[in-house]
């Protein structure tokens, strides 16, 4: 079972009105924008190129699979601790996982798994020495992964 302390970054999000459907809790499809607002701001928190600079030279990281797993439901105006980590750092890709909780309650599991490619052919590229680095610290990763 996924445990808060799974996680060094937590991003803090409050559910809004428009996020709720007619059973009153998150409609589900909103969980994978909370897991790309929490991946933003954990990517800002690194201090490595935001997505627009990548876009600029060309290289950018794009998702290639997102995964959900449901064990609570979130309602108007709660308070989430989102939890984000990088799991894996392969040649060209790198596994996100995500965890939504309320208070100590865990919700939701995730996994993204983005690839880094030219943006203009469309085929995978190495990622950078410096987001290993940089990621590593962040995570603690051995050079291998997790």
């Amino acid at each position: 079972m996924t445990q808060k302390t799974d996680f060094a970054f937590f991003h803090r999000l409050r559910v809004r009105w428009a996020e709720v459907d007619l059973q009153r809790v998150v409609f589900n499809g909103n969980y994978l924008l909370y897991f790309d607002v929490a991946f933003t701001e954990y990517w800002r928190a690194t201090g490595l190129r935001d997505p627009l600079g990548q876009q600029k030279e060309g290289v950018e990281l794009f998702v290639r699979k997102a995964q959900l797993e449901y064990h609570g439901s979130a309602g108007f105006d709660d308070e989430l601790d989102i939890g984000v980590r990088c799991a894996k750092l392969g040649r060209s890709s790198m596994t996100i996982t995500i965890a939504i909780f309320r208070s100590d309650e865990h919700l939701i599991d995730g996994e993204l798994i983005y690839v880094y490619a030219n943006a203009h052919e469309k085929k995978s590229v190495a990622i950078p020495d410096t987001w290993r680095a940089r990621i590593g610290q962040l995570e603690k990763l051995a050079p291998s992964g997790r």
